[in-house]
């Protein structure tokens, strides 16, 4: 047990510094020295993303214990998936839009299905039951639900309405967008300062100053910038010679290298037993997705990409959103789980990961 508890303290002290070394490294010399190996540089640039969104995670947190209260918290919301917009914006001056939209998708499913199923197997393996305040579950889960709701509208309006025209429908979608955006302040409003819970210490105070975590946090997020960079440039002939589309990875790839970070937090956190954090990380990151991140590449779309993008989500998109938001939202009502519970979203996340590898993708 006390060499278990060693390996995992010498892992979490020098595992990340140690792999991003060495990532970044091969990712810069490869794109310097041999700029043909775009798959060597896309497998580089993921490796090293990975450790990257984990500072910035920690500057966060740091920044927000420090500051306490809305200010903390508004920088948790803020900074919660930098990594996933930051991608984003590269991919979309890229051009590829649909690449983004499917990271999107991808992110709000592997959190809903990969990120809390994970949660719930390693934390129910050594406990029977794992319970949770099924009120803050109740509220989190609507919300997601609403959510998804409003990226499910423009593809049932392109359904039903196929004479309307490009133009109308991407209007459609910027005002949706707007609408996004503005629940998602309404919700900061809501969880930071009309309905704020009481701040709790937990452990010790942070050692790192509030200097050393602003510098950590520019730093690690120049870093992420560079290799999002090199990320997006490699993918296509990475995923041609992987035999993967374009769906495929985003969806699956780009989504899981974006959320890395708080799918290692919430599985730790659910290994402590302190699911309600878990729930609120997979459920929360989702939301976010679909309420910040999702509008405000939309917006950046006009600005830095070929065409605008809009919201127009393939049918088996939405079915796969549909499904991911009903299940964590049927598990969640009851206010416990157990790792058959997680035996199970795990289960349903392969299976649509598996969906998506086969799925055909026109031109």
């Amino acid at each position: 047990m006390q060499e278990r508890r060693h390996l995992r303290s010498w892992l979490e002290r020098y595992g990340a510094p140690a792999l991003l070394a060495c990532a970044f490294t091969a990712a810069l010399a490869l794109e310097v020295f041999a700029p043909g190996k775009r798959t060597a540089i896309f497998l580089a640039s993921i490796l090293a993303i990975v450790p990257l969104a984990g500072y910035i995670g920690r500057a966060t947190d740091t920044l927000a214990a420090h500051l306490g209260g809305s200010i903390g918290g508004l920088l948790n919301a803020t900074f919660g998936n930098i990594a996933e917009l930051i991608i984003g914006a590269f991919a979309l001056r890229a051009g590829y839009i649909d690449l983004v939209k499917a990271s999107l998708t991808g992110s709000i499913i592997g959190n809903t299905l990969l990120v809390f199923g994970l949660a719930a197997l390693v934390g129910g393996v050594r406990r029977p039951v794992q319970r949770f305040n099924r009120t803050a579950a109740g509220l989190a889960t609507t919300m997601l639900l609403l959510s998804v709701v409003a990226l499910v509208v423009p593809a049932v309006f392109h359904a039903l309405s196929r004479r309307a025209g490009q133009e109308p429908e991407l209007r459609m979608d910027t005002e949706i967008a707007v609408v996004l955006l503005v629940t998602y302040c309404a919700s900061l409003v809501f969880t930071l300062k009309t309905h704020r819970q009481p701040h709790k210490q937990v452990g010790p105070p942070p050692r790192t100053s509030i200097s050393q975590s602003i510098a950590l946090l520019v730093g690690a997020t120049a870093g992420v910038a560079w290799m999002s960079e090199l990320l997006v440039g490699a993918i296509s002939e990475a995923a041609r010679v992987l035999g993967m589309s374009d769906l495929f990875v985003g969806v699956v790839v780009v989504a899981v290298i974006g959320n890395a970070a708080e799918h290692y937090s919430a599985v730790r956190m659910a290994a402590q037993d302190e699911m309600d954090t878990a729930l609120a990380i997979a459920v929360g990151s989702s939301t976010q997705i679909a309420l910040f991140i999702t509008p405000v590449l939309l917006f950046l779309s006009y600005l830095i990409a070929p065409t605008p993008m809009n919201l127009l989500f393939s049918t088996f998109e939405v079915m796969a959103l549909g499904l991911a938001v009903l299940t964590i939202a049927f598990i969640a009502h009851d206010g416990e789980t157990h790792w058959m519970a997680g035996v199970q979203m795990l289960a349903g996340y392969v299976i649509l990961a598996i969906g998506f590898y086969f799925l055909p993708v026109g031109p």
